[in-house]
């Protein structure tokens, strides 16, 4: 535990919202809530995970379960202090304190996302409260309810044989580093840190 912590402060840079994207047809929950748990300890602030077949959203009590057992067994007392959310639920499950949030998406959550928000806005102009001149990226990521008060994916762990991101939050990536791992399934500690470790060092020039 404690060299988790050491591990995401010995890095010059940590991202604030990583991707968790499975391309694969079978997604392992077990593998997957170690990479949440890891993510979480060494400090990450937001994870997203995304599979294009929306089987881990529709499974979201299932991956909770082995989220929080994995918790219990890798960060002991420490669970503590971390929280799991769901995007697009009613009431979200959430684990006392929120020092990391988890957000569970499917391609719901991306192209439709973006045609809902922009069917929202013709519909505010249409009612006379807002003009057309006022849509920008701002008012645009404030309508979008998928990623509501999570920050743009600064990077994006793909894993699997795709060479795509399969509609992961086509909006939200323009600028996100992506690194693509040959499978989620089986991964070591030592892979995840490895890529955290490729981000870090990485020279990110914001489309310069």
């Amino acid at each position: 535990r404690q060299r988790w912590r050491l591990d995401g402060r010995s890095l010059r840079k940590l991202p604030l919202h990583m991707g968790l994207v499975v391309t694969e047809e079978e997604p392992s929950y077990a593998d997957m809530a170690s990479l949440v748990v890891w993510c979480m300890a060494v400090g990450i602030s937001y994870v997203s995970v995304y599979d294009h077949n929306g089987i881990f959203k529709r499974n979201n009590s299932r991956l909770m379960d082995e989220i929080l057992k994995q918790q219990q067994e890798l960060l002991g007392l420490d669970c503590s202090k971390y929280t799991v959310e769901f995007a697009n639920q009613d009431q979200a499950d959430q684990v006392l304190n929120c020092q990391s949030t988890l957000k569970v998406l499917s391609p719901e959550d991306g192209k439709a996302d973006i045609i809902k928000a922009a069917q929202n806005f013709c519909q505010l102009v249409a009612q006379q409260q807002r003009t057309h001149t006022d849509l920008d990226v701002n008012v645009l990521d404030n309508l979008l309810s998928s990623t509501n008060g999570f920050p743009d994916p600064d990077l994006v762990l793909k894993f699997g044989p795709v060479d795509s991101t399969l509609g992961f939050l086509p909006w939200h990536i323009r600028l996100t580093e992506i690194i693509s791992l040959p499978s989620h399934v089986n991964i070591s500690y030592e892979d995840f840190f490895s890529a955290l470790r490729h981000y870090a060092a990485c020279e990110q020039r914001w489309g310069k």
